[in-house]
């Protein structure tokens, strides 16, 4: 059993969110879903709480109404192997609804953070001299999407 596990406060849309990230999650499983009663706080049958996991990781999503939003200052990170992968994440959590926002950072449609950010992050903006590390920082701090590429050369000054 994971020792802490995410609990995510959906507006009565946890439907529309798991049929979202099962597309694009590719190993995403549905641990348990939990109805709705006759005399509960929701619609009788519908999804109060959806247990999943992506990557090893457990989530918990309630539909809890409109009561609370989600907001940037909690936020999930995908180490991405490759700049492939960036704009993979990047297209599907920004499409159909979702909001582009600075250095790696996007909200889905359902308003919830994401940092969808490489492996070789760290080590363009931290493992050359102070003025490489600056300058791919500069470049970073510019960008929505990150880019490789555009982080390796603003790096080594190109």
């Amino acid at each position: 059993m994971q020792k802490i596990v995410p609990f995510l406060w959906f507006d009565n849309n946890v439907d529309q969110a798991l049929a979202f990230y099962q597309e694009v999650f590719s190993d995403f499983e549905v641990l348990n879903i939990a109805r709705y009663s006759e005399g509960g706080m929701g619609e009788p049958g519908s999804v109060m709480l959806a247990s999943i996991r992506l990557f090893g990781q457990q989530f918990n999503l309630l539909n809890g109404g409109p009561h609370f939003k989600f907001n940037e200052a909690v936020s999930f990170v995908i180490n991405c192997a490759d700049q492939a992968e960036v704009d993979y994440y990047w297209d599907k959590l920004t499409g159909n609804g979702g909001e582009e926002s600075m250095c790696g950072w996007l909200k889905d449609r359902f308003g919830l953070s994401w940092q969808v950010v490489p492996t070789a992050l760290g080590e363009l903006l931290s493992g050359g001299d102070p003025e490489q590390n600056k300058r791919a920082t500069q470049a970073m701090l510019k960008m929505r999407k990150l880019d490789i590429a555009a982080l390796r050369a603003a790096r080594d000054g190109q």
